[in-house]
């Protein structure tokens, strides 16, 4: 990593190794035996009188009946949802927080909080910990979850897991655009858009990740 206005290494660099080291260590301490859970991401600014919040709510609820734990960017709006959801149905509620300037802030339905500094070791938790992957509507960091997963699950660097879009009015242009400019230009597999499942009922997105749940270590690829 270098300094931005000279291009040398930074004297705080490589303590910035270490912090990052640190945070990995508490991920993986704290959830290694967490158990099956599904990740939910969504936008932060979606209010409670959202229909998608409740939306979220149930989805978290159907999940933990079917024997998951719920895990969330842990901040508010739809993340505060999905832990409320998972509280509600008293199933285990996970909080993955990101120290940001504005926005993010623990919500007071996560049980099991962690505290990152940096996006790319908070990514690997999300992943690393999940059956799959729940998506909501949401801003530029919910589509930079979202793609990040599928280029993952893509490339084989995790194992293949269920990826499920709710709300269809919000991502149906999306899936469109895909389809045509995507796929019609053959920048990706026809079979890379049966990875994109999409569905308005919280029921079926559990299903969904509940057939093709299995014990394993998501990250198969790491190193």
């Amino acid at each position: 990593m270098t300094n931005r206005s000279t291009g040398s290494v930074g004297k705080d660099d490589t303590w910035r190794v270490f912090r990052i080291m640190a945070e990995f260590v508490e991920g993986f301490e704290t959830l290694s035996s967490i158990g099956p859970c599904i990740t939910i991401f969504g936008s932060a600014r979606t209010p409670k009188d959202d229909p998608y919040y409740r939306m979220t709510v149930e989805t978290a609820q159907q999940a933990v009946k079917a024997g998951f734990g719920i895990i969330t960017g842990g901040g508010p709006g739809i993340m505060e949802a999905a832990n409320e959801g998972a509280v509600l149905a008293g199933g285990k509620s996970v909080g993955l927080n990101i120290q940001l300037p504005y926005e993010q802030k623990p919500n007071p339905f996560v049980k099991v909080l962690i505290n990152f500094r940096h996006f790319f070791s908070r990514k690997v938790m999300f992943l690393k910990y999940t059956s799959g992957v729940i998506v909501m509507p949401g801003g530029f960091g919910t589509l930079d979850e979202m793609f990040e997963t599928l280029t993952l699950i893509q490339t084989c660097k995790v194992a293949r897991m269920p990826l499920v879009m709710m709300g269809s009015p919000f991502w149906q242009g999306l899936v469109e655009w895909i389809t045509a400019s995507l796929d019609g230009n053959s920048y990706i597999d026809k079979d890379d858009l049966k990875l994109l499942k999409i569905t308005d009922d919280p029921a079926e997105a559990v299903s969904i990740i509940t057939k093709e749940h299995g014990t394993r270590e998501v990250i198969a690829n790491f190193d």
